[in-house]
């Protein structure tokens, strides 16, 4: 599910609220609606993270730096673009590959780090308000765990300590590894929380589906527009509303819906096994906190 489709909904559907991959992602998707809401123009999370890696007065490549941070080249070489425009980088051709990029950071972009810091803590605030001290540091130490052995060794310490950074890369690899596990399913991860959604609740409308999921209207749309092709679900107008049109899933959607629970129990057991039983149960509920804010 791309998070840019991400909605403020906070809502949880009971068959998925225990499920450690939905709830991380859709505390990856409050963390990407709070990017929005509490950073201020100009303040971009990935340009601080660059400047974080660039920190001592190092000369690194954009590859080296995008490695640190955990982002993708492509999402560099923008930042990096950005980050010369404002003079918080010098940005040099690499000697020893004329292909690429060395970047140095500057005093201004040393004093933009500072004031960038101020806002991302603001941002943690704002995701964990009801936690105390004690439970972000837990909620912190097992995202770590899951991702013990994935992050770069020099990843700067201040995105250690976010848990905006930890949730959102713990996102990208169960992501990753679920869409691997379901492509003999035919289905996509956002598509086995929507069945999920329909086997859980009967056939509801598209609008409840965005709700439930927390993701938005036309995003559900070209789902349901995937799903129905391959026979999974129909769309069915009510016979006392023909105005409005509830989703149904067929036997097809059924068997596939077995098929990929099987999968993500399977996947989950895996990407979780650093956690023990305790451990797993204490994750699902301050990740149940994170996401409806409580």
């Amino acid at each position: 599910m791309g998070l840019d489709d991400a909605t403020g909904s906070r809502e949880l559907l009971p068959a998925l609220e225990s499920q450690p991959g939905h709830l991380i992602w859709r505390a990856a998707a409050r963390v990407t609606v709070a990017l929005g809401e509490v950073l201020p123009p100009g303040v971009d999370i990935h340009a601080y993270a660059a400047l974080l890696a660039l920190a001592g007065g190092a000369t690194r490549s954009q590859q080296s730096i995008a490695d640190t941070i955990d982002v993708s080249r492509t999402t560099l070489v923008k930042v990096a673009g950005q980050l010369a425009d404002q003079g918080l980088v010098e940005r040099v051709r690499n000697p020893d590959d004329r292909r690429s990029y060395a970047l140095t950071r500057t005093p201004e972009g040393a004093a933009a780090a500072r004031r960038w810091r101020r806002h991302a803590e603001d941002l943690e605030e704002a995701l964990t308000p009801g936690f105390s001290l004690a439970e972000r540091e837990e909620l912190r130490r097992l995202l770590l765990q899951i991702l013990e052995g994935e992050l770069s060794p020099d990843t700067p310490e201040p995105l250690l300590d976010s848990l905006g950074f930890l949730i959102t890369r713990c996102h990208l690899r169960l992501h990753r590894t679920f869409s691997e596990a379901l492509a003999p399913v035919g289905i996509v991860p956002p598509q086995f929380g929507l069945m999920t959604t329909l086997a859980t609740l009967g056939p509801v409308g598209q609008s409840e589906i965005s709700k439930r999921l927390g993701v938005s209207g036309a995003r559900v749309v070209e789902l349901v527009d995937d799903l129905e092709q391959q026979g999974m679900v129909e769309r069915k107008r009510l016979e006392w509303d023909r105005r409005t049109q509830v989703l149904h899933l067929l036997p097809a959607g059924s068997k596939a819906l077995q098929q990929a629970g099987q999968l993500a129990e399977k996947m989950l057991a895996q990407r979780l096994g650093n956690l023990g039983v305790r451990e797993i149960k204490r994750l699902v509920l301050l990740l149940q906190r994170f996401v409806t804010g409580d």
